[in-house]
């Protein structure tokens, strides 16, 4: 180590660590940069990263000494962000900085395990005193635990922070996933296609005692009925004419992990009691065996119709309803999540663009009609949108015309998809109710096909039809 005398900060040891690596977590690039080249300039082996998500993954994969970051983030805060690195790898310092250097944020940082808190314009000299202070009192290693001892740890962690969004809904879901941790209980996530219940699921899994184990997935409308019962239940070779080989069924394959029966709605009915006592029971027959083979597994279930609606029109079976959903999640459509519209597409913007070095970032315009836009298809559909408009721009930032047709702004203001005569701003409820009427319209009133057209079940449907009617003309 090099010792070099600080005479403007005598109160603490002036030693520095030239090998230390600094990872600098900041969503501009330039501010991301500039202090990069702060800490360079003295010695360190500084990283910059702009995605918070990123930055997570990097430390539960990579060494580094210090983790430095700015509070004020689109995708992921620096508090939620030092909290992960914190909870994931306890002797990691963090240091945050913020442009508001108020009280309330200083107790903020602290709260969440942060060793410093730095405002904004950052002063060079208080700067390299915090890290050099940051670096001297890290608790030192226990050698008798590995990374591989943390890597379920910081598994977990990246699958939380996978669940972007600062909107209240968002932070609920992530208390709720948190809160199951200790639990065994099946789980039921409810909510519209698109809306991320497999990620929902998978966080679920790695925050459980079952996070070591398998996580299995199986799509009960994407397998054939009359294949459900081997793919759960596996069979003995020549159970049949195709069973040329002996199968190991997903419940038993999940043993020790987590199995996620997805669109849990569309399992036949023959087969439901079936389901009902392997969970009971905790064994599966295989088709051809006469022995049973038992099995412990979590059980989630996630379902993009309401349940208590299939339950009342008999085609779920209510004893396995209720066997599955003892707990249930809901994950909000896009729709209701606010500015989390906002981060998502720069998220998605920034994970296009990856490491190609191409800058590309969003116009206020383009920003203004994804916030507008009532997305039926949910957080898939504007993953999709923006790698559209991504490979369609031909500048360095998106413009409307980078954008499917039905988000694209008429005479500057924003219409409604297909129209031509856009002449205000109309709200997110009013957009919702002319789309959704435009839908019906477009065929020809059949409730069925509206309801899976919109993404939303029968009795969401209804339910928004009759606040139309009482609301009168809009």
């Amino acid at each position: 180590m090099q010792e070099q005398t600080t005479p403007a900060h005598d109160t603490i040891s002036p030693v520095r660590l030239p090998s230390a690596r600094v990872l600098v977590v900041d969503d501009e690039p330039d501010a991301c940069e500039a202090l990069c080249q702060v800490l360079s300039s003295e010695g360190y082996d500084a990283t910059r990263e702009t995605s918070p998500l990123r930055a997570l993954e990097r430390v539960a994969a990579e060494e580094f000494d210090l983790v430095m970051s700015d509070v004020t983030m689109q995708e992921m805060s620096g508090l939620d962000l030092c909290r992960h690195v914190v909870g994931a790898q306890a002797r990691m310092p963090v240091i945050l900085i913020t442009g508001r250097g108020t009280m309330e944020t200083a107790v903020g940082a602290l709260r969440c395990g942060a060793c410093d808190f730095l405002s904004k314009p950052v002063d060079v000299d208080s700067l390299v005193v915090s890290v050099v202070r940051a670096l001297q009192h890290r608790p030192p290693k226990d050698r008798s635990i590995g990374r591989a001892d943390l890597a379920p740890s910081n598994a977990a962690e990246r699958t939380l922070a996978s669940l972007l969004g600062q909107s209240v809904p968002m932070r609920t879901l992530r208390e709720l996933v948190i809160s199951l941790s200790d639990s065994t209980a099946s789980v039921v996530i409810q909510g519209e296609t698109g809306t991320g219940k497999e990620l929902v699921a998978r966080a679920i899994h790695a925050n459980s005692r079952f996070k070591s184990g398998p996580f299995v997935a199986l799509n009960c409308a994407a397998v054939p009925a009359g294949l459900l019962e081997s793919e759960l239940f596996g069979h003995a070779r020549g159970a049949f004419t195709d069973a040329k080989s002996a199968k190991t069924g997903l419940l038993v394959c999940a043993n020790g992990g987590t199995l996620l029966l997805d669109e849990i709605a569309e399992l036949p009915l023959e087969m439901q009691p079936k389901l009902l006592r392997a969970l009971q029971e905790r064994t599966v027959r295989p088709l051809g065996e006469s022995q049973e083979v038992p099995f412990e597994c979590r059980i989630v279930a996630a379902a993009n119709v309401n349940l208590d609606a299939e339950v009342s029109a008999k085609r779920f079976r209510e004893d396995l309803y209720y066997r599955l959903d003892v707990v249930r999640l809901v994950v909000p459509p896009l729709r209701e999540r606010g500015d989390d519209i906002r981060a998502l597409a720069q998220h998605f913007l920034a994970r296009q663009l990856g490491t190609s070095g191409r800058k590309l970032t969003l116009g206020a315009a383009v920003i203004e009609a994804l916030m507008a836009y009532a997305w039926p298809g949910n957080v898939r559909e504007l993953e999709n949108c923006i790698e559209r408009a991504a490979a369609l721009a031909r500048g360095e930032e998106l413009t409307p015309e980078d954008l499917p047709e039905k988000l694209r702004f008429s005479d500057g203001r924003l219409g409604m998809p297909g129209s031509t005569t856009g002449s205000r701003l109309i709200s997110l409820t009013d957009l919702e109710r002319r789309h959704t009427l435009k839908a019906l319209e477009l065929l020809n009133g059949n409730m069925s096909r509206a309801a899976k057209l919109l993404g939303i079940d029968r009795t969401t449907l209804y339910r928004r039809l009759k606040r139309y009617e009482a609301a009168g003309p809009s």
